[in-house]
């Protein structure tokens, strides 16, 4: 039984009230946080200096072990791989310079062992600069 005969439907209309206010909301929002960004920013004026560069550059020593235990001292193969030949390249590699920095370019699949050889040759040697090869990885 439909009772609503003669009765029109009333068409449903959106009200947009509700929206306005949240946009309104959403723009002093925007305006108070891009206010304080400005108040944040601070002006620095380094100071300068006028220094002399150095006139010689320190001395360093590429040690280069490989994944089956080789030893190279600036591209120079080493056939013993003792702790103390590779001690004696290293003072030899150095000359007359004062305190070089070892530079250790380890493979990646090289042993411990290998590494910690580098290390007390050059302990051995009385070099106490030493420091490692990386590279950053592809696609990172």
């Amino acid at each position: 039984m439909n009772f609503q005969r003669g009765r029109k439907h009333e068409e449903l209309e959106m009200n947009l009230v509700p929206l306005i206010d949240v946009l309104l909301v959403i723009i002093i929002f925007l305006v108070v946080s891009a206010t304080f960004s400005r108040i944040n920013e601070l002006q620095i004026n380094l100071p300068t200096a006028e220094a002399a560069t150095p006139e010689e550059k320190p001395a360093m020593i590429s040690v280069g072990v490989d994944a089956a235990g080789r030893y190279t001292v600036n591209d120079v193969e080493l056939a013993d791989r003792s702790v103390e030949a590779i001690a004696v390249a290293l003072r030899k590699a150095a000359g007359t310079g004062k305190e070089p920095t070892i530079v250790i370019n380890a493979d990646a699949t090289s042993t411990h062992q290998s590494v910690v050889n580098v290390m007390e040759a050059s302990r051995q040697a009385g070099y106490t600069h030493i420091t490692f090869a990386t590279q950053v990885k592809s696609g990172s």
